[in-house]
């Protein structure tokens, strides 16, 4: 059979993911071709690591290159897309290099937003975005003494971080009153500033950027000497990193007429709304409103990966939102509403002394936030609960303890045996039958479930259950005539998604 032909657009992680993805579930189905503006793919960000980061060098030699060269893929770095027929479905760069597509993929990313301020243009002021970025964050490093990064949130710390573990002296400039004020309650985030303050850091808190000053022309030109505030108030510097935001790259799609708010707009299953056989995913993407980012990389990547493989019978429908900071030795994570209100009611663990903060926001019997501090631990557990918006009534009381604690405690009658519909869903294969994919809560199953599990198999004489990477139970080879019951014997009711995810698969699989 005459392989399709798949484009990305966008050498960055989203891309990389959705692919990766993409040919667990059809590894023979497309020649795939890859365009990216970014010279080095993947891996350009700065962590506050030990090392500060990756050196140029170190980010040159990117395992996506070597990736994409043992799965045949077509890889064009340093070519930025400039032009999208999609009569003819050609896609053009800058240099003249043309790919056609019969499904294109876009990942365009994101643009840093710097503020609108006299001075940006001055040399060694930088955005932290892109491998070029890094690269004279690097170099400034070595020679330079005196850093001020403007943007306190998860981005802003990270690269300071680097910086400090540099050399460099560092002070971070922010508009509010604490630190990652936007997935941080007051609390968290005064706590992360004094072991930050610790380590050397020094904080300018609700400070309004007024100019950067040059040492040339009176202020005007040259290299950025100091950043100046409304108050008066000026802070030295060689090096001034904003991170104080990103906005949706959607240059190269609107230029394609592609319908575009927030980011690229698309619908559940990924697909622009403009036009089906195009895609988009990460940070250009929005969804029912909402461009997530980072945060939805890995669910939407999914999905997107699903329907391209045609065995797509995922929907995606949204992400809490959730951050963890990488910065060695701080353990930091918060997803959801995390500050409360009207409606919720809050939890509330704080332990001074050994430096730890748990804080759970509640809204009926559901989980809808939570942030931690100096223990996160149960950070991935608490995701799966907002995710799959499960009902907390019978852990209720243990919720606080954690995940150990509750695992601990007798199975509640009325729930064993049973999984959970929000995350469980079945696709269709190439051979015509169903697959049912059973995530598992943390790689935990009870006894009840596997029961279930194995009186289901014996009923309708499945093949052996398989136990996936990801920590779920896969039950391949039902008819598609038996889903329906394979479901309720479950304790899973299909309800409307499944049919209509069967319709569509049978859709993707009919000639364009």
């Amino acid at each position: 059979m005459k392989k399709m032909k798949l484009v990305l657009v966008g050498n960055g992680p989203a891309g990389a993911r959705t692919l990766e993805e993409l040919l667990k579930l059809a590894p023979e189905l497309y020649d795939i071709t890859v365009f990216g503006a970014d010279p080095q793919p993947e891996g350009h960000r700065l962590p506050g690591g030990p090392a500060g980061g990756p050196t140029a060098e170190e980010t040159a030699a990117s395992p996506f290159r070597q990736w994409c060269r043992d799965h045949d893929i077509v890889l064009h770095t340093g070519k930025k897309v400039v032009e999208v027929d999609r009569l003819r479905r050609i896609v053009r760069a800058a240099d003249g290099t043309e790919a056609a597509y019969d499904r294109l993929l876009m990942c365009t990313g994101s643009l840093p937003f710097l503020l609108p301020v006299p001075g940006r243009d001055l040399e060694g002021v930088l955005a932290y975005h892109d491998s070029a970025d890094t690269r004279a964050i690097h170099e400034a490093a070595e020679t330079f003494r005196n850093a001020v990064v403007i943007g306190g949130g998860l981005p802003g710390l990270e690269v300071a971080s680097g910086l400090l573990m540099r050399g460099m002296r560092v002070s971070v400039v922010h508009a509010a009153n604490w630190l990652m004020d936007g997935q941080l309650d007051d609390v968290a985030g005064g706590l992360l500033r004094q072991a930050l303050e610790a380590r050397g850091m020094r904080f300018l808190m609700n400070a309004r950027t007024q100019a950067l000053v040059g040492d040339r022309y009176d202020g005007f030109g040259g290299r950025v000497k100091a950043v100046r505030f409304q108050d008066g108030g000026e802070v030295p510097a060689d090096l001034v990193v904003m991170a104080v935001g990103i906005r949706p790259n959607v240059e190269l799609a609107r230029r394609m007429r592609l319908h575009c708010e927030h980011g690229i707009v698309v619908n559940d299953t990924l697909q622009t709304i403009t036009d089906a056989r195009i895609y988009a995913v990460g940070e250009c993407a929005a969804h029912r409103g909402i461009a997530y980012g980072r945060a939805a990389l890995d669910e939407q990547a999914r999905v997107a990966a699903n329907h391209l493989a045609q065995v797509g019978i995922g929907r995606y429908l949204g992400s809490p939102t959730s951050a963890q900071l990488k910065v060695t030795g701080i353990e930091l994570f918060a997803v959801g509403d995390v500050m409360g209100g009207e409606g919720t009611e809050t939890l509330v663990m704080s332990d001074p002394f050994s430096g730890v903060y748990k804080k759970l926001v509640l809204r009926g019997d559901k989980l809808v936030g939570a942030c931690l501090y100096g223990d996160t631990g149960d950070g991935s557990w608490y995701l799966k609960l907002l995710r799959d918006s499960r009902g907390i009534g019978n852990i209720r009381e243990q919720l606080m303890a954690g995940h150990d604690k509750v695992t601990a405690q007798p199975d509640d009658p009325s729930a064993q045996g049973r999984f959970a519909h929000a995350s469980s869903h079945a696709r269709l294969e190439q051979d015509g039958s169903c697959r049912i994919t059973l995530p598992l809560a943390d790689g935990h199953i009870s006894s009840a479930q596997l029961r279930r599990i194995a009186d289901v198999a014996d009923r309708y004489a499945l093949p052996a259950a398989r136990i996936a990477d990801d920590r779920s139970i896969e039950l391949p080879g039902i008819g598609r005539a038996d889903l329906e019951a394979v479901w309720h014997d479950l304790g899973l009711p299909p309800g409307q998604v499944c049919m209509e995810a069967l319709r569509m698969a049978e859709t993707c699989r009919s000639d364009d």
